[in-house]
């Protein structure tokens, strides 16, 4: 079992030395786009709803 532990733990490593970890103008890069998208989501999501809840209060009243 002890062999088997150290044996994973090696590989690991191993594996986690092959990981390129991005930089720091890329992260900045990638939040900037989710930011820019979720924006655009939310603006979309909010202005069918209104025009939902405009609709249907056309409707019912």
């Amino acid at each position: 079992m002890k062999n088997t532990l150290s044996q994973t733990i090696h590989n690991a490593k191993m594996e986690l030395a092959k990981v390129i970890f991005p930089t720091k103008p890329q992260v900045k890069q990638a939040f900037i786009a989710v930011i820019a998208v979720v924006t655009f989501v939310v603006l979309f999501l909010a202005l069918v709803d209104f025009i939902m809840s405009s609709t249907v209060s056309a409707i019912l009243s």
